[in-house]
């Protein structure tokens, strides 16, 4: 697998040559857009607005509109030619606990592998910020602008989080009141989540309605017609003790069990 980006880990005068690869994919199914009329593909081309032509891709180059209609042209020399030998590094500017960083913060996670030449540095940078229970803040440039990073030790190798920049938060769009509560529902509340406690482990969870939605497709190609789903009856329940005090004893059945994992479904024989 191509790496995505690779630089050096600079930690203090030590650096590491590492390369980063993309650590998720998209399983998602993906559709076409087509004419309403006779189902062609629908396709979007690059149209000069001066001449009307197509344009690929390679005729392509990367302008800024500094007025109406001007434009000063930026090429890729250009951009590598203002980098610093610090935006060419992943620069390590301090070490924190995990728990100081807000989840929305992170946008992108990438695996940090070493390079040649780099695996003893990497791995004593691992190591040590396991062993004292840190993770790093940095910075580097990626493509056309600099990216803050979080660096994290795991028991596999180095995982590192492209994050957002503070004015890059959005605040919360609408404030919301909060009512009083009383110590019987806080204690109902704190039973219930202490009921469902049970370890992460990823391979519980699966996407099951991208399962529904290819036995739809398959189903349409058989020519089969499309049954919806019927709704799951949760009881009209409006009190909320009652609904508190139902959901524990319904996690109460099962209590003490872990949550089972899932079968894959069969493939049908053809």
């Amino acid at each position: 697998m191509a790496a995505t980006h690779k630089g050096a880990i600079s930690f203090g005068l030590v650096h590491i040559p590492v390369a980063l690869h993309t650590a998720t994919q998209d399983n998602d199914i993906h559709f076409n857009q087509l004419c309403k009329e006779d189902n062609s593909r629908v396709r979007y081309k690059k149209i000069c607005a001066s001449c009307g032509k197509e344009v690929n891709s390679g005729d392509i180059i990367r302008g800024f509109e500094y007025d109406k209609d001007k434009y000063v042209i930026v090429t890729d020399e250009d951009l590598e030619k203002i980098k610093t030998e610090k935006d060419k590094t992943i620069q390590i500017l301090h070490f924190t606990d995990l728990t100081s960083i807000r989840p929305i913060y992170y946008d992108k996670t990438y695996h940090a592998v070493p390079e040649a030449g780099g695996e003893k540095a990497f791995e004593l940078l691992r190591r040590s910020m396991m062993e004292e229970g840190k993770i790093a803040v940095a910075k580097t440039v990626m493509g056309n602008g600099e990216t803050l990073l979080c660096v994290i030790p795991t028991e596999e190798g180095v995982l590192i989080e492209k994050m957002f920049f503070q004015d890059e938060i959005k605040d919360i769009p609408k404030p919301y009141s909060r009512p009083e509560l009383n110590e019987t529902e806080l204690t109902m509340a704190k039973t219930l989540i202490g009921s469902m406690v049970h370890p992460f482990d990823p391979s519980l969870y699966h996407d099951e309605y991208q399962v529904r939605l290819k036995q739809l497709i398959q189903d349409k190609i058989n020519g089969k017609n499309i049954v919806a789903s019927q709704p799951e009856s949760g009881g009209n329940v409006i009190d909320l003790m009652e609904a508190l005090q139902r959901s524990i004893e319904q996690s109460g059945d099962s209590a003490g069990e872990t949550p089972k994992k899932k079968r894959a479904p069969r493939k049908k024989s053809s």
